[in-house]
């Protein structure tokens, strides 16, 4: 199968082009880079050290004997995605390419109207591409559990039956975004949804929950193929931003009371489940909709397990709890339907202490790369 990985440079994209390329796909990358570039603007890095594309792609290239293609540019400019669309003829188009943190989109009207912009117009770009070049094509679109925000009754997965006065209908599941990031990814939704409607393209919207992890036995190959680790408040995800605190002697910073509870799943799962999609395509018109995560915490379960493992290993540490920079319900109901992308065969690799000890380990070595003073929430939803 052709399959584009569009942000296949990032966090999530990369581990999933080379696990999709060593199942014997023929893969090519689209990315901009950008993400790179944030990293210079929030004067912030990655605590491991990661290569150029250019070099991710040689050496994997050199390891395995299989190509990755890589275009360098901007979903944003229509002409570039098409020429890509012509020549690749993709059979599935993986779509990771957004900026993805709900705190770089609450800096301030600028970083608002760009992670909107950038979201909402290249989703569009890809669909309009898809519809001129290869109407075929599958659209494997990256979501989020937090379209849905925190409703007090069970989330389904992307579909609820309602009778109202009499009357019953299958309507998408109401959305209760939490920032200009997450709302971005609700426009996302309706704007597939409609074009799946009118034009016959066939799509599946993969609604994510926070994804923690490093590595991928692809990206254990080679240093050179390492992927990348936030830690910083903006793109800092819970549990990997505590693994990493806890070795550099920093409180654990939970916001608020931590009861806020979210879908997880581990980053072997992420690159699973894009697999468990390309090859269960869906149907001619078909919007489609996954919950993509495998386990339940709340952010003080997250903290403590941390603690735990941390101590074990030699760091001890404490859990503080910091007010918090966010607009969102600390003590709520959760709970959310997962069953579609089992039903097709994932297996998850659920959350244990040796899970939790192995990032640890994994990240001991580059400690001394954080900056401290990135640790601490400096956004505030406010």
């Amino acid at each position: 199968m052709n399959i584009i990985v569009a942000g296949g440079d990032g966090f999530c994209g990369w581990p999933t082009a080379l696990y999709l390329s060593k199942q014997g796909h023929d893969v090519s990358i689209l990315d901009n880079e950008v993400r790179r570039k944030i990293d210079d603007e929030l004067h912030s890095n990655s605590v491991t050290p990661i290569s150029s594309l250019e070099e991710r792609v040689d050496k994997w290239k050199e390891l395995t004997g299989k190509e990755i293609r890589t275009y360098i540019g901007d979903l944003n400019h229509y002409d570039f995605l098409r020429e890509v669309l012509k020549k690749e003829q993709p059979d599935a188009f993986v779509h990771f390419a957004e900026q993805r943190s709900a705190p770089y989109s609450m800096i301030d009207r600028e970083h608002a109207v760009y992670t909107q912009t950038n979201n909402v117009v290249g989703n569009l770009n890809v669909l309009y591409g898809i519809r001129e070049i290869v109407p075929d094509c599958h659209l494997i679109k990256l979501g989020t559990m937090g379209e849905y925000g925190t409703p007090n009754i069970p989330i389904e997965e992307g579909f609820i039956e309602i009778e109202h006065k009499g009357r019953k209908d299958v309507l998408p599941y109401p959305k209760q975004p939490g920032s200009f990031y997450h709302l971005s990814k609700v426009h996302d939704s309706h704007n597939i949804m409609f074009a799946c409607k009118i034009w016959g393209i066939r799509a599946t919207d993969l609604n994510q929950g926070i994804v923690y992890g490093l590595e991928t036995d692809e990206t254990k190959m080679d240093p050179l193929l390492t992927n990348r680790l936030d830690y910083d408040d903006v793109y800092g995800t819970a549990l990997n931003r505590f693994i990493i605190q806890s070795t550099i002697g920093h409180d654990l910073t939970v916001y608020g009371q931590g009861g806020q509870t979210r879908g997880f799943l581990n980053i072997k799962d992420t690159v699973r489940c894009i697999e468990i999609a390309a090859e269960n395509p869906a149907d001619k018109g078909e919007f489609r909709v996954f919950n993509q995560f495998t386990e339940e915490f709340s952010v003080l379960d997250l903290a403590k397990l941390v603690q735990k493992v941390a101590k074990e290993e030699g760091f001890g540490t404490d859990i503080a709890h910091l007010e918090n920079p966010r607009v969102e319900l600390e003590d709520h109901f959760f709970q959310a339907e997962n069953t579609k992308l089992k039903d097709l065969g994932l297996e998850p690799h659920l959350l244990t202490e040796d899970v939790v000890r192995d990032i640890l380990k994994a990240v001991v070595d580059h400690k001394d790369r954080v900056i401290k003073e990135n640790v601490l929430p400096q956004v505030s939803w406010t």
